[in-house]
């Protein structure tokens, strides 16, 4: 690996990107309380020392990463918004604004290889640290958790008999004719037309010509594997690129519907498993299970997401507890005191069983703990965000490793658009904050403007100026401020006559009087060299009648 190359000559004479954006927008806000540095040296790892291309900057990897995830992009979209939105651009580390890609689309499915859900975890560890930096969490909170399961679903067909037998033809035809295997006869045409037949036989519920339909194909995909067997035998380095393929052509068609054991799914994802919840709406889901644990607890910050782990295989629940825990506990530093689960983990393997709290749990229960269990359905909600909003409900990258590796990147989102929000949020209370702290302005005449008085002028009284507790002191009154040309006041009365002109309604023309309309402003004004913000009210009483 060599050094990164330095072009920053190039970008001399160029605006730099904290004079054109709003530093104070969540996002850049966000920017500055993350450690890069912590992120950089766990992705540097992964790079080896010596000669050749320099990689890609680690705060781009990890900024792309949880954009992506946050804001629910696939790749191509989240090249094409890095390009026109400095705020990304930005909180990826760039110094200018750039009008072209320093990465190929491609790089973010290699570095995903390359990284892997152990550095990766990496920005789910980040998250939580940048979390308890803001006040968003406590460590109160990561002691009291909610573990659960759910089903992340494979980005598949639904499988049936028919199509993933076609499938296998086509698979197994193409692959001889790649590696110019001459075949005696393919059967694509004549399995196509089957695999259409048999979906329109079962949709006319003419159920035996459906399954003599799904015979021909199981026959026509025996002749198949028996003629590339034979072709093949003896030449190793065919062998050894048919056999993977002919394996799972040969368990396509062998396996039956009721059959116990593990089946195929899907030829490009081996890997995915019938997983069954219970649910009304979808009894089996296609995919792989995924741990989840939140706070029991209310963080100020919102329900975040404290580990998320892929699990292959379909294990009961209750058997993964421990790993689950222990692994919660390493990405935290702290020790968990209660758990709480629901009753799938009936049975579990946790060292320590006098921690767990399990729904309907009536012994050693105190009213904390009673309090704590009636929190447990938050996770709910959670899981429902991180597949609705955050790419775990359709997983697209490939094999069990993008399984974990997805289930990491859903919770990093989730937990970093937790934070966004979160940083909003204080800066408006700071904002407000501020403008407590000024004493209210001296009451005026004007009976056309109420400076923010909270309440709903009468139609049938004038209305009066009514200081308030958020207005600025040193502003000169109202009264005298609109003998003085000043732009500020041109842009109240502009909306006051907006609001006039929005509060007439041709279809209620009948009617004699209209329900005053309240009407807030806020606007700068600057004297003496400082800046004085103002929020103004505009209320009027009545509207006579227009025809």
């Amino acid at each position: 690996m060599s050094k990164p190359r330095d072009e920053r000559q190039k970008d001399l004479f160029r605006p730099a990107l904290d004079r054109i954006i709003d530093l104070g927008h969540p996002l850049a806000r966000l920017a500055g309380e993350i450690d890069w540095g912590f992120v950089e040296q766990r992705f540097a790892s992964v790079c080896a020392m010596g000669p050749g291309q320099p990689p890609l900057p680690g705060r781009l990897i990890a900024g792309l990463f949880i954009l992506k995830h946050a804001h629910s992009l696939s790749d191509e979209v989240l090249c094409a918004r890095w390009l026109e939105n400095p705020y990304y651009q930005y909180f990826c580390g760039e110094q200018v604004f750039r009008h072209e890609l320093p990465f190929e689309r491609s790089s973010l499915s290699r570095w995903r290889q390359r990284l892997g859900e152990e550095q990766l975890a990496a920005l789910l560890q980040e998250s939580l640290s940048v979390a308890h930096k803001t006040g968003a969490i406590e460590t109160k909170d990561l002691e009291r958790v909610a573990v659960d399961t759910t089903v992340q679903p494979k980005a598949i067909a639904h499988p049936t008999d028919a199509r993933l037998m076609y499938r296998a033809i086509e698979k197994l035809v193409g692959l001889a004719k790649r590696e110019r295997v001459v075949l005696r006869q393919s059967y694509l045409r004549v399995a196509k037309r089957a695999s259409i037949m048999v979906g329109r036989y079962s949709h006319a519920h003419q159920f035996k010509r459906a399954r003599r339909m799904i015979k021909f194909l199981r026959t026509r995909l025996g002749r198949l594997i028996r003629d590339i067997a034979r072709k093949i035998d003896g030449d190793g380095a065919l062998e050894a690129i048919f056999v993977p393929l002919l394996s799972l052509a040969t368990q396509v068609r062998q396996q039956d519907q009721h059959q116990r054991g593990r089946k195929v799914y899907a030829l490009h994802a081996p890997e995915v498993e019938c997983i069954g919840k219970g649910k009304a709406r979808t009894p089996y889901e296609f995919g792989c299970k995924v741990s989840v644990a939140t706070p029991v607890t209310s963080p100020k910050g919102g329900q975040f997401v404290l580990h998320a782990k892929a699990l292959h295989g379909n294990p009961y629940d209750g058997h993964t507890l421990g790993s689950v825990v222990a692994d919660l506990e390493k990405l935290t530093g702290i020790e968990t005191r209660r758990i709480h689960v629901d009753k799938g983990y009936r049975g579990h393997n946790h060292p320590h069983k006098f921690r767990v709290w399990i729904s309907g749990q009536v012994r050693r229960v105190t009213a904390s703990i009673r309090r704590e269990m009636k929190r447990r359905a938050a996770i709910e909600p959670v899981i429902g965000h991180l597949k609705a909003e955050h790419r775990m409900g359709r997983n697209y990258l490939k094999g069990p490793d993008g399984d974990r590796i997805n289930a990491v990147l859903a919770a990093a989102g989730y937990n970093f658009s937790l934070l966004v929000r979160w940083l909003a949020m204080i800066l408006r209370a700071f904002f407000w904050g501020w403008l407590e702290s000024f004493q209210p302005l001296r009451q005026s005449e004007n009976p056309s403007i109420g400076i923010l008085h909270g309440r709903r002028s009468s139609p049938n009284r004038p209305t009066r100026i009514q200081p308030h507790r958020n207005a600025i002191a040193g502003l000169p009154s109202i009264e005298g401020a609109r003998k003085t040309p000043a732009p500020s006041f041109a842009i109240l009365e502009a909306a006051k006559q907006t609001r006039e002109r929005k509060r007439w309604n041709p279809s209620r023309a009948s009617r004699s009087r209209v329900k005053a309309t309240r009407c807030h402003v806020i606007f700068l004004t600057k004297a003496n060299g400082c800046i004085n913000i103002a929020c103004f009210y505009i209320g009027s009483t009545k509207l006579a009648t227009r025809r």
